[in-house]
């Protein structure tokens, strides 16, 4: 499948992921959801872990209840996900089912309800113990034929710890935030916190946009209907299509292009931006930052501390 998207198509993949699974809005004020217990080894962190998948987005290989997998380590998404196959594939009595409701919305609208279960996932120095999980069909993210990974971690994971980020290199990193030293070649860029992810200004051809800093998009830029067309980029410019992964299947999605994209201070020129249909669900995120904004930075998120450093980019023309 990946073999025979255009580049277009790739820059979109996922470009709602965080829409699809971590914008599936279970609200963390009614819903029973405790932290998951991060031990990491002695260093304080895992070594640098080669992305696992050629796609651009960290994907690392990990073992859910000693079976190996490829984790999607995803900022967007608000809940660690695991694929509904993968969890009837584990011995019965490894299987931790808890019943509690859950809805997910997907980028195209579609939904799903699911159930949760309890794993212990492992990656080399880091042992999560009590990862509460939504059950859910990850279609083409977790199938062989696509992305194939069965398991998300989210935010619930990602704001104990501290994400590097080495995408030139296809390396990542997690780190325990008390052990987290700053690199003196990484800025702070300015973000705030909002829902447990981060939220960044970016300008799309000098209009001002709030977009999620989403790990698990693979685009510079993804924008809803709404957003795009008070950006001005749907004024009759010319549309190209592209494939992008969502919630149990595929989707089709517009792509345009954008003149001048500016993000952590830095400009982009002739940025592929993907257009995809929002929900009707209220604080749905219009915006997405995707992992094309790191493409010649190295980065550190610390999710709990609502901050984001990156390097500067040796190419500040992306496009």
């Amino acid at each position: 499948m990946f073999a025979a998207m255009n580049r277009r198509n790739l820059l979109i993949r996922a470009a709602g992921l965080a829409a699809v699974v971590g914008g599936a809005w279970w609200a963390r004020e009614t819903l029973f959801w405790p932290a998951p217990d991060l031990a990491f080894g002695p260093d304080g962190a895992t070594p640098w872990l080669p992305y696992a998948r050629r796609a651009n987005v960290p994907t690392v290989k990990a073992r859910v209840e000693g079976r190996e997998v490829i984790a999607l380590i995803d900022t967007g998404a608000q809940y660690s996900v695991i694929d509904r196959r993968l969890v009837e594939a584990l011995p019965p009595q490894r299987r931790s089912l808890f019943d509690m409701p859950l809805v997910a919305y997907g980028v195209g609208g579609g939904s799903q309800m699911g159930r949760g279960a309890t794993v212990e996932v492992t990656l080399p120095g880091l042992r999560v113990d009590r990862l509460r999980a939504a059950i859910l069909d990850l279609g083409p993210l977790a199938s062989p034929a696509g992305l194939n990974t069965p398991l998300i971690l989210g935010r619930d994971v990602l704001e104990h710890a501290v994400l590097a980020l080495d995408p030139q290199r296809r390396h990542v990193r997690l780190i325990a935030r008390e052990a987290f030293v700053k690199p003196p070649d990484l800025a702070p860029a300015e973000v705030r916190g909002s829902g447990g992810g981060l939220v960044a200004q970016v300008t799309v051809e000098g209009a001002a946009v709030d977009a999620v800093i989403d790990t698990g998009a693979s685009s510079l830029l993804a924008l809803d209907q709404a957003t795009a067309g008070a950006a001005g980029l749907l004024d009759g410019r010319p549309r190209d299509s592209g494939t992008s992964l969502v919630l149990g299947g595929a989707m089709r999605a517009a792509v345009v292009e954008a003149r001048t994209v500016t993000f952590a201070g830095h400009l982009y020129r002739r940025v592929q931006v993907g257009v995809f249909e929002q929900p009707p669900l209220p604080n749905f995120p219009g915006a997405l930052v995707g992992m094309e904004a790191f493409a010649a930075r190295r980065a550190a998120i610390d999710l709990g501390a609502g901050a984001l450093l990156v390097s500067q980019p040796l190419d500040l023309t992306v496009g």
